[in-house]
């Protein structure tokens, strides 16, 4: 059976606060390491209330001190927004002191609205034009020193972080193909063009020191819970933040309601259908039907799960449910 993995938007809901959030999140990633997940992977967004893993690396080093074997990562670091030798000594550093343990998923986007973004990068001028010559930047400062070398990333250097593309579109999976990288696609919240992408990058991968074969991981909404009701209640908490987020009124997670039709209607009720239709929500059989069917369609080498739940305890519990599933899965397979 294939690996399933945790990627964790560190929620600040609704009458919440950071705090507890970041403390929900190393919480969240102890339970995943239990239960056999593979990885645990943070996001970088800005100017959103509602997520509380702005300074990624800063809760990736929290989440690694607090578990022993779990892999750890970002999922993605928006690199635009950043030199790439700052990425990798931060990321150095955390692979000096969690060894083999840290992963370093690189995005093109920029994480929030374009007005945040230049308050990040002070200019927008080529950043994401220069998104290819960044990365191959940024893993040769992973790299041995070449000879006559003069800029180092000290940490970093000789480290050994796996370096992943992330993507929603086409673009992300024909660089990852060329430069024989593992691609991530974030159809979680994206998954128009998965099944075009996965194609692409699987046709015109090129191995790699890192990499001998593709290896895609996909993106997916998962919220289980004892029956297909509470499931779909829990739900409502992700389909609210999205409608809000897409309406350009982004805020903490609300809590679920018994009837979001009223929240959703006209053009958001279509919108949301089309970003969150490769969503599993349902009981165990329900959420065992619909991860099935997913890796059927999709061949994909492993499923990163997000599960935006108000309550931490129900929260846990869908993850714990989805544990239970996997195991199904791996004993029919």
């Amino acid at each position: 059976m294939i690996p399933f993995s945790v990627l964790d938007l560190s929620p600040v809901v609704e009458g919440g606060d950071v705090s507890q959030s970041l403390a929900n999140t190393l919480d969240l990633a102890r339970h995943a390491e239990r239960l056999g997940y593979t990885r645990y992977w943070l996001a970088e967004h800005h100017n959103m209330p509602g997520i509380a893993s702005a300074a990624t690396a800063v809760v990736i080093g929290h989440v690694a001190a607090g578990t022993r074997t779990i892999r750890v990562g970002a999922g993605g670091i928006m690199l635009p927004n950043h030199a790439p030798l700052v990425i990798a000594e931060q990321f150095g550093t955390l692979a000096a002191l969690h060894p083999g343990r840290i992963d370093l998923g690189l995005g093109r986007a920029p994480g929030t609205d374009m007005l945040t973004a230049r308050a990040l990068r002070r200019t927008l001028a080529g950043d994401v034009d220069n998104f290819p010559q960044d990365v191959v930047e940024l893993m040769n400062y992973f790299a041995p020193a070449e000879p006559g070398q003069r800029v180092h990333a000290y940490p970093g250097e000789g480290q050994d972080v796996p370096v992943w593309i992330l993507g929603s579109s086409l673009y992300g999976a024909q660089l990852a193909a060329m430069l024989g990288l593992p691609y991530a696609f974030a159809s979680h919240f994206a998954p128009a063009e998965l099944d075009r992408a996965i194609a692409i990058y699987r046709e015109r991968f090129q191995p790699s020191a890192q990499l001998s074969r593709p290896y895609v991981m996909a993106g997916l909404n998962v919220t289980a819970a004892e029956t297909d009701d509470e499931a779909r209640y829990l739900f409502t908490s992700t389909q609210q933040a999205f409608a809000n987020i897409r309406t350009g009124r982004p805020g903490k997670l609300p809590p679920p309601v018994r009837d979001v039709e009223p929240l959703l209607e006209g053009p958001v009720k279509l919108m949301l259908a089309q970003f969150l239709s490769a969503a599993v929500v349902g009981s165990p059989a329900t959420v065992r039907q619909g991860i099935a069917d997913f890796i059927a369609r999709t061949g994909v080498d492993e499923i990163i799960v997000t599960s935006q739940v108000y309550e931490h305890a129900a929260r846990v519990r869908s993850y714990e449910l989805l544990a239970d599933v996997r195991e199904d899965l791996a004993r029919a397979a």
